[in-house]
Formats: C-alpha cells, structure tokens, sequence
C-alpha cells in the first residue's frame, strides 16, 4: 500500500483540480445570485486548492526523491519535472494572478492568465499521475 501512496497523492492531486475547476466552481456562477458572490466563493476555493496542490506536490517530490531506486523510478524523473512546474504554476496563480483578479486589475487579462495557469497545472497534474502509474502489463 506504501508503495502506491505517490500514485494516490497524484490522483487527488489531479482529481481535486479537475473537480474544483470543471465542476465547483461552473456550478457557483450558475447557482449563486450574483457574479460577486461567485467570484469571491471561487476565489477561496482556489486558495484551498493551492494549498493542497501544494501539499500534494511536496509530497511527490519528497518521495520521487528518496525512492529512486524503487517502484516509482520508471516515471519518477519525468514527473518531476510535472511536479515542479504544477506547484510554480499554483503558487504563481495563488500570489502573483489572485490579487490581481481580487483587485479588478484589468480583470479580463488576469483572469484569462490565471485560466490558462490552471489549465497548464491540471495538465501537469495529470501527466503526473500518468508517469507515477504503473507500467501496463505485456499481453502477447
């Protein structure tokens, strides 16, 4: 079971985006009275997502690290590269995108920044887990 845990950690990972970003956060502007209300739901959403992308990736680089001689080095390496770029990406959404949306900063700019930030961590979210599964068996 210990074995597995990483895979496990990029799956939430990868799950908790996919379900905050396509399902969550689309359900509040629909469902909420007014765009602000939605916004501002949306916007701590995000910030507890970023700490558990943060949590999650940590964990995945903390592990990649000291099993490099075990089960998860066939992805190990390329995932860390995934790994890094997703926990960069939510930080930099998190501090350097948020404020700017929160603020009204040219609004339409930032937030599409802040999507396409998003978008490129579920993708390394994903590319993750893919490299931290294990191989499919050979069928002959």
């Amino acid at each position: 079971m210990m074995s597995r845990l990483p895979v496990w950690v990029a799956a939430l990972w990868w799950g908790s985006l996919t379900t905050l970003g396509f399902l969550v956060v689309p359900l509040l502007f629909v469902h909420l009275p007014t765009p602000a209300m939605a916004g501002g739901m949306a916007a701590r959403l995000f910030t507890a997502q970023t700490w558990v992308s943060t949590g999650c990736g940590l964990f995945l680089l903390l592990q990649t690290r000291q099993n490099r001689s075990s089960a998860l080095d066939h992805g190990a390496r390329t995932a860390m590269i995934f790994i890094v770029s997703g926990l960069l990406l939510a930080l930099l959404s998190e501090f350097a995108v948020a404020p700017r949306i929160v603020a009204r900063e040219n609004l339409r700019l930032w937030h599409s920044v802040g999507s396409v930030m998003y978008l490129l961590q579920w993708v390394c979210a994903a590319a993750t887990f893919g490299k931290l599964l294990p191989p499919r068996p050979q069928v002959s």
